[in-house]
């Protein structure tokens, strides 16, 4: 979530009027972080964000780098009346990606769409043009549909595909058309909405190939599973072919589940954001996060290894985590990894590595 108030403090801001109920600029967001941490600099390097992550990404080497991006990337002043949420970057901050290195972003979520259609078009075209992939969105259904295309080393294709849900906060009239623009927006978690998704990637997923899914579903808070989330991923994984389900929507990370020797994250929780200084849910931590690290086999996809690298975001950056706040995202992986059959211990220098129980 690099828009808002993040986007106030990289080199290029955009204007920073907001029609939120509470906040009518987008400044009002860094002077709550400042109100709680302290002064923040701006205007920041457009590296500043990311942090302490970047020198993980580099020790760590990871062949592709995936985020999904909850802000548009626009000059657009076109904001979805009645939504509440306004998150933009301007394009001229897009190095703010392109510097960390970002493979492919993830669309399909409710703040795509937060500066209207010329918003959405104009974050598509940005994204390409600075040789990023995308997959959730697009100028029909087709486009929105359609999963990015990674070439692994010597190792088949990574196909990233990319929808969105209701339960998340995305509007209905989000959803992509034949002759409308919009985001890949599922109907339910039903079986004949699994039959589709699974008939499309089987249609370009290989032998040898990977299939990632993300799936931006739920509320912001909250650790429960719900059952038809739980269910339909393994569909994913028995019946449609899917490597990895890569869910998010919660503030805060929730349990990890492996089935059938496939991943599935339920909730990724939060990476970067500009919440620091907005008071309640503090008992969810929401300021704490985690890099994920997904090691899978080659040619069947299953997991080898996920290691995941607490973080904290402080002065709208990522910093890693404190001893006593790896703690704390250990203890509570492991409460909710219980029911989903998975713990996770902490190895060297903080990592943490899942396990089945």
């Amino acid at each position: 979530m690099i828009g808002r108030g993040i986007d106030q403090i990289l080199p290029h801001p955009g204007p920073p009027q907001i029609w939120e109920p509470y906040v009518k600029d987008a400044r009002g967001y860094l002077r709550l972080a400042e109100l709680e941490t302290g002064l923040i600099p701006r205007p920041v390097e457009f590296a500043y964000p990311w942090g302490d992550a970047l020198g993980v990404w580099s020790k760590m080497a990871p062949q592709l780098r995936i985020v999904n991006l909850e802000t548009s990337i626009t000059r657009s002043n076109d904001y979805w009346k009645g939504k509440g949420i306004n998150y933009r970057m301007h394009p001229a901050n897009t190095p703010c990606l392109t510097e960390a290195r970002i493979n492919g972003c993830t669309l399909a979520n409710n703040h795509l769409l937060d500066w209207g259609y010329s918003g959405l078009e104009e974050t598509l075209a940005t994204l390409h043009a600075a040789g990023i992939h995308t997959a959730g969105a697009g100028l029909n259904q087709a486009e929105a549909a359609a999963p990015a295309l990674f070439a692994l080393q010597g190792k088949g294709n990574l196909h990233l595909f990319s929808c969105g849900l209701g339960s998340s906060g995305i509007p209905q009239e989000w959803g992509a058309t034949a002759e409308k623009p919009g985001i890949n927006l599922l109907p339910d978690l039903s079986y004949s909405t699994l039959v589709r998704l699974a008939m499309q990637i089987k249609e370009v997923k290989a032998a040898g190939d990977l299939a990632v899914i993300s799936l931006h579903w739920g509320g912001n808070w909250g650790y429960e599973v719900a059952a038809d989330q739980r269910q339909f991923t393994h569909w994913l994984i028995d019946e449609a072919a899917v490597d990895i389900v890569y869910g998010h929507s919660s503030h805060h990370v929730k349990g990890i589940e492996i089935y059938h020797d496939k991943l599935a994250i339920y909730g990724c929780g939060d990476f970067i954001n500009d919440y620091e200084g907005i008071k309640g849910f503090e008992h969810y931590r929401g300021e704490l996060g985690l890099m994920y690290f997904a090691a899978l086999e080659a040619g069947t996809g299953k997991l080898a290894r996920l290691t995941m690298i607490p973080t904290r975001v402080r002065k709208f950056r990522v910093q890693l985590a404190t001893p006593p706040e790896t703690a704390w995202l250990r203890d509570t992986l492991n409460r909710e990894g219980k029911r989903l059959g998975t713990c996770v211990r902490v190895i060297k220098d903080g990592e943490l590595v899942l396990q089945r129980l």
